[in-house]
């Protein structure tokens, strides 16, 4: 008897494809909000989501027939993973799709504040031909500290390979991951010898805010920091604070506090004066939650995700 699916999300056409060709039925419906959603669930043995929909214990509870829950994407936090494995849905994320393309970017991100790349073609455009006051920072002979060393956590790091640059990771739920990139170590060697931080760390109760005054205050240098992962995990007030001290020398930012669930846009009515800062700010470099979002990644979490659901049927 074949699978249907609910695909409530747009994703690459590739997953809808190879799922058809193994006889899944494939139901698109982009426009059905919760309440719909809700209603229809019962029909289903399977879900394909992004981040428009959270599915909480009263809409697992819906999915009666539920065998899955496909997430096209990295972070689960829009599913309640842990009541819906107690019921026998299998939860499957999809960060091997978009790990390549979070490592590039921040590493491009990374590039671009050290050389003033942003601000210095803003002026060239203007006229201005400042070289002396665009001078940069290098990589080589920098120690840069990654904590979580996931799926994004160590492609960062392979992309770090070449620039002659000490790779430190701390992962709290992992051991004895030293690689050719990386090297294991405590999170008191880190707070001593980083001078680039990167978070690459789901959003759980655990993490939230886990970046703020006090969490900065601990670091021996004063430091670069890049965030490519959830925006509620740094206290942006605190943030500004130390770029104000100059504990925080520079940001590369592409993903904010003040986000909206679907993370589509921001919430305009929730902007305070720290981010006002940063965006005036030319030690800031800022994109719009885009690390992962590639055209190769796109194709490459719909192929991961069909490649996890065939492995379950």
């Amino acid at each position: 008897m074949p699978l249907d699916i609910l695909f409530i999300d747009s994703v690459h056409p590739l997953l809808q494809k190879v799922l058809e060709a193994k006889g899944f039925k494939c139901h698109l419906q982009y426009d059905w909000g919760r309440e719909k959603i809700a209603e229809e669930l019962p029909n289903f043995d399977g879900v394909i989501i992004r981040s428009r929909i959270k599915l909480d214990k009263e809409m697992i509870d819906k999915g009666t027939k539920l065998k899955f829950i496909a997430r096209a994407g990295a972070g689960m936090e829009n599913i309640d993973v842990p009541y819906a494995e107690s019921k026998g849905i299998k939860c499957l994320p999809s960060a091997e799709g978009n790990r390549d393309a979070v490592g590039e970017h921040a590493l491009g991100m990374l590039l671009c504040l050290f050389n003033n790349i942003c601000r210095a073609d803003k002026e060239v455009r203007q006229g201005l031909w400042i070289r002396e006051g665009n001078r940069g920072v290098e990589l080589q002979g920098k120690t840069v500290g990654i904590i979580g060393y996931g799926n994004m956590g160590s492609a960062f790091a392979k992309r770090l390979k070449g620039f002659d640059c000490t790779v430190l990771a701390y992962d709290k739920y992992k051991k004895n991951y030293s690689d050719e990139y990386v090297r294991e170590t405590t999170i008191e060697e880190l707070f001593e010898k980083t001078d680039v931080l990167s978070i690459h760390l789901p959003l759980t109760e655990e993490t939230n805010y886990i970046v703020n005054r006090s969490f900065f205050g601990k670091f021996q240098k004063n430091i670069y920091f890049i965030n490519t992962s959830r925006g509620k995990q740094v206290r942006t007030d605190d943030l500004v604070e130390c770029m104000k001290s100059g504990k925080v020398i520079g940001a590369c930012l592409d993903v904010m506090e003040y986000e909206s669930l679907s993370f589509e846009g921001l919430d305009k009515t929730n902007l305070p004066t720290s981010f006002k800062y940063l965006i005036e700010s030319d030690r800031v470099v800022l994109t719009p939650h885009i690390a992962g979002w590639t055209h190769e990644s796109n194709e490459k979490i719909s192929a991961t995700l069909a490649k996890k659901i065939l492995e379950l049927f």
